[in-house]
């Protein structure tokens, strides 16, 4: 299985030259510290920066320089800061090629619920909403089961939905898969050591399975 970190990195490997990349909060943020070499990206953070680095060395953070996850950050050469207002209409207006979002739950046919558990305290649906209704491209990353074992790969999400039909693929700690037009999960890779028959007994919705499943290259 892969960690956090191995998830991000599987992801990063997604990006392509010259893309606008949205990083939400969680194992996304993670991204930025793999993008592949003489990849140019440019990273977008929803409170207000294009141009977001890696995360900096223990010692040479700055507080006032924080993504959406209030996590301490770095800029690169020729990064601009904004305001909310400003990042909302790149997101609105279509401008992100490719957001990474985090999930409790993905269903079947692309529906997310990433914001909320009821009977918790939350802060708010933050950027989300906005950002499943606008991205050109979402690819969720996530753990492949809840704290209880349970599946987060579902027929249907069972808690409040942040958008429908909009995810394209997710990558777990278990594998890659495609989330097809028409519904379903195909499976597209497994993580190192992972067999076919685990990924089934783990994914409730419906996983679509054909020919030989290649380990992932992380």
């Amino acid at each position: 299985m892969l960690d956090k970190n191995g998830i991000a990195k599987r992801i990063a490997k997604e990006i392509k030259d010259g893309y606008y990349v949205n990083l939400g909060i969680g194992i996304p943020t993670l991204v930025a510290n793999y993008i592949p070499e003489g990849i140019n990206v440019v990273l977008q953070s929803e409170n207000g920066l294009l141009g977001m680095g890696p995360f900096p060395f223990e010692g040479e953070e700055d507080p006032d320089l924080i993504n959406a996850g209030k996590q301490t950050i770095t800029t690169l050469p020729g990064s601009a800061i904004f305001d909310s207002a400003m990042s909302f209409g790149m997101i609105r207006s279509q401008k992100v090629d490719l957001t990474i979002l985090g999930a409790m739950e993905v269903s079947e046919n692309g529906d997310i619920a990433n914001w909320k558990i009821p009977g918790k305290m939350v802060k708010g649906m933050g950027g989300a909403m906005d950002l499943v209704a606008s991205a050109k491209n979402i690819i969720v990353a996530m753990q492949h089961v809840n704290k209880a074992g349970e599946s987060k790969l579902l027929p249907e999400c069972t808690l409040p939905l942040t958008g429908i039909k909009c995810i394209k693929k997710v990558v777990t700690e278990l594998a890659v898969l495609d989330i097809l037009p028409e519904g379903g999960f195909r499976l597209l890779e497994r993580a190192p050591g992972v067999s076919v028959d685990y990924i089934k007994s783990v994914t409730a919705g419906k996983l679509i399975i054909e020919g030989e499943i290649p380990e992932m290259d992380v």
